[in-house]
């Protein structure tokens, strides 16, 4: 047990937990985008979707589960920036190019905690604020379509998901670095799929509000 909490409070321990944790919530990002996609089919398609995943009675343990992927990614990021920023020595170089910097990897301090804005309005919006509705009125798709067709949620819903695409543009290819699999060989593989997963993102969770406002 003391050898663990040693791992964790070192450099690459928090950088295998970063990276594990945040490969997870990949995954549950893709998956969350796949039944949002259910909108495209009408609010009856939408509602049927959510009332089979709010049916579940897994799913407190599930959102148990989800919040503390989120929790420890996030306390995890702060260790790892704090420490960058106290030592020039043992700097956190998470790129896959062995050093190289982009826009997206120098930017990973801005769009995480910009990411963390969104996901509190987000649970605000269509987890938190059900809480205080009348169960016989409650209709999940049309607080959705309400939300994403204002004005004002269309733009932080849109800009949010363009900050989401920069982070995971970086954020994948750094997970694999940080684990110690980002052999040359496949390094381009792995480059490829972490943009193509930043884009099939951006476009799969953005182009919902795009339709919901501009063909209503």
């Amino acid at each position: 047990m003391n050898s663990f909490v040693k791992f964790l409070n070192s450099s690459i321990g928090r950088k295998y937990v970063m990276a594990i944790t945040g490969l997870s919530l990949t995954l549950f990002l893709l998956v969350h985008m796949a039944g949002n996609l259910t909108l495209y089919f009408g609010a009856d398609a939408f509602n049927e979707y959510a009332h089979l995943i709010e049916s579940n009675p897994l799913l407190p343990l599930a959102e148990a589960g989800l919040l503390a992927l989120f929790v420890v990614h996030i306390l995890f990021a702060v260790f790892l920036t704090t420490k960058n920023k106290s030592s020039r020595t043992d700097k956190y170089r998470s790129d896959l190019g062995m050093g190289a910097k982009s826009f997206a990897s120098t930017t990973m301090w801005i769009t995480g905690p910009l990411l963390l804005v969104f996901l509190l309005i987000h649970l605000w919006d269509f987890r938190i604020s059900k809480e205080f509705v009348d169960p016989s009125e409650y209709d999940l798709a049309a607080m959705v379509i309400a939300r994403l067709k204002s004005p004002f949620g269309f733009v932080i819903y849109s800009l949010s998901m363009a900050v989401l695409g920069l982070h995971m543009w970086h954020a994948f290819q750094s997970a694999f670095q940080s684990l110690g699999l980002a052999h040359p060989r496949y390094r381009g593989l792995i480059q490829l799929t972490g943009r193509g997963i930043a884009v099939l993102l951006v476009v799969g969770f953005g182009g919902i509000p795009c339709y919901l406002f501009f063909a209503g």
